[in-house]
């Protein structure tokens, strides 16, 4: 079977849905042999922001010389970018030989009859194996979603962090604060120490509860690390960062948006205790030059000058209004050209709204993936926003021609922005 057909067949297990729950990969990695054992995860889950922690936390850590796997979700382009080990991603030399392994073994489960392993499942099992394989001995692990009854939660941790909590996923984590909050804290564990990044009071007071009953101790990121922006642009940004005990000076990041101020503060906050939990500390210039170094491209990405635009994968109501904040930052929140392709299962009216007071003109788009929301639905969630000049396109394409023709004859930026998905839409052509 060739590669396309293989891939196909991955993505088919889509087909078997979301089923939160932790027997079915418990079971999985046990016909496996149970690799997840071998290794510690700095585990991470949150609404808006893991993936920037996770990318921060991995490139700090490599930066000390350390050999770490991460595994993220979901790819924007390829796969192959959920799995990676010092920074390289899975090569399909190892990756279709353990996709064997792991279908091999999912087989003889079902023949037991077992469920089939969803496509999230099966992901999970396979990093874990190749994790195992390769040696590692820590990782960073990024929730897929909620953690309580995520995938990802049979991984051990040594280190547990829950970045900002708002409404997504509400028709599988709860309808409040709380209790997506309470889900999110599921991933905490006996003993092990959990940082919480900035976060509404409410979602704070639940995660805080969670770890009190099972005794984990609790580390504020507001209170162990002090985050300050000194400058930046569309390119990157300086933050002056400093702890109780630690002085980190001037950091110079590429990542450019201003809320990832937040994000560095959880980082380093999770640094810290790591290092406390390990007992080793970590030069500071360790620490700033793997902060500086982080990438993670579909966040507040600087595509191209002529006109500037924008990527940015944000794609809640929480997200939007740390855009807006990015973007006034930036200096680039007056009549901005908004092109945006939306998830029919968000909340595209409260995105729309939080970032409607930087917006001049809309161009909605199809998303490639079939959970897009039609353009000319999302064009009429636009107007009820109270943005007046919309047009639904009938492609990506068309949408960003017009709307870069538009933004250069006006001197306004371009920012392409709505659903994950779209920024690895963009990203591919």
């Amino acid at each position: 079977m060739d590669r396309p057909s293989r891939l196909e067949r991955l993505y088919a297990r889509r087909t078997f849905g979301i089923k939160p729950g932790l027997d079915s990969i418990r079971g999985l990695l046990r016909e496996l042999g149970d690799p997840h054992g071998s290794f510690r995860v700095l585990h991470v889950a949150g609404t808006d922001g893991k993936g920037s922690v996770c990318a921060m936390l991995d490139s700090v850590l490599r930066a000390a010389g350390l050999r770490t796997g991460l595994y993220t979700s979901p790819h924007l382009v390829r796969l192959s970018e959920r799995f990676r080990i010092g920074g390289a991603e899975i090569a399909d030399d190892a990756f279709f030989p353990l996709l064997d392994e792991v279908e091999a073994a999912a087989a003889r489960l079902v023949a037991r009859g077992a469920p089939e392993p969803t496509f999230f499942e099966t992901t999970t099992a396979l990093c874990a194996l190749w994790f195992a394989r390769e040696g590692v001995k820590l990782a960073v692990a990024e929730v897929g979603m909620g953690g309580r009854l995520d995938a990802t939660n049979v991984f051990l941790p040594a280190l547990s962090v829950v970045t900002r909590i708002g409404m997504d996923h509400m028709q599988y984590l709860g309808g409040t604060l709380r209790e997506i909050a309470l889900e999110k804290a599921g991933i905490a564990k006996p003993g092990v120490p959990v940082v919480l990044g900035a976060m509404p009071d409410e979602a704070r007071a639940a995660v805080l509860a969670r770890a009190r009953e099972i005794g984990a101790p609790a580390v504020l990121a507001e209170e162990a690390c002090a985050v300050r922006r000194v400058s930046g642009d569309l390119r990157g940004q300086k933050f002056a960062v400093s702890t109780p005990d630690r002085d980190y000076g001037a950091v110079k990041m590429r990542l450019a948006a201003s809320y990832q101020a937040e994000n560095a503060a959880t980082a380093v906050a999770a640094i810290e205790t790591l290092g406390r939990v390990l007992g080793i500390e970590w030069p500071a210039k360790t620490v700033a030059a793997g902060l500086g170094a982080a990438e993670l491209p579909g966040r507040f990405q600087l595509l191209s000058d002529d006109p500037a635009t924008i990527l940015d994968g944000g794609h809640n109501p929480c997200a939007a209004e740390a855009l807006l904040a990015a973007l006034k930052a930036a200096k680039a929140a007056r009549g901005v050209r908004l092109v945006c392709g939306m998830c029919a299962d968000k909340d595209p009216a409260g995105w729309l709204r939080a970032l409607a007071p930087a917006v001049g003109k809309v161009w909605t788009v199809p998303l490639a993936n079939p959970r897009g929301l039609p353009p000319e639905k999302l064009a009429a969630f636009a107007r009820g926003a109270g943005l007046r000049e919309v047009r639904a396109c009938a492609t990506l394409a068309e949408g960003l021609s017009l709307a870069r023709d538009d933004a250069r004859a006006a001197g306004r930026p371009v920012l392409v922005a709505g659903s994950l998905f779209l920024a690895g839409d963009v990203l591919s052509a």
